[in-house]
């Protein structure tokens, strides 16, 4: 969550406006090694520029370009994102990404990765 601005009504009384933040998984592929990676992010776009850009030498730099394959809203809470994301990566699983891709779009496929993981 993010607090937006204090504002003042005309009675004098002050409040706040919040607003909350997606936080994302995504799914990049670099054809150039046939592989996958996993993030997650609250942009995932920013994100994939910055791994097709970074100067310095990093996993994804070493196999560019990356394309975006995959954009999951996941939740508003980054730890919860953060245990999603470990997870997917520690199953190494090719077909399980696959998946993932395939059905994006799927609002029963977000349903249950929610439910997968509690959030």
């Amino acid at each position: 969550m993010v607090r937006v601005q204090d504002e003042e009504p005309k009675n004098g009384d002050k409040f706040s406006v919040f607003c909350f933040t997606m936080f994302y998984i995504y799914i990049i592929y670099s054809s150039s090694a046939d592989r996958y990676y996993i993030g997650y992010s609250d942009d995932p776009n920013r994100r994939l520029v910055e791994h097709n850009t970074k100067p310095f030498n990093t996993y994804t730099s070493k196999h560019r370009p990356w394309v975006l394959k995959a954009v999951l809203p996941i939740s508003e809470d980054r730890g919860q994102v953060m245990k999603v994301e470990r997870y997917l990566k520690k199953l190494k699983s090719r077909k399980i990404i696959e998946q993932l891709i395939e059905n994006q779009d799927s609002p029963e496929q977000i349903t249950q990765l929610r439910k997968t993981w509690n959030l």
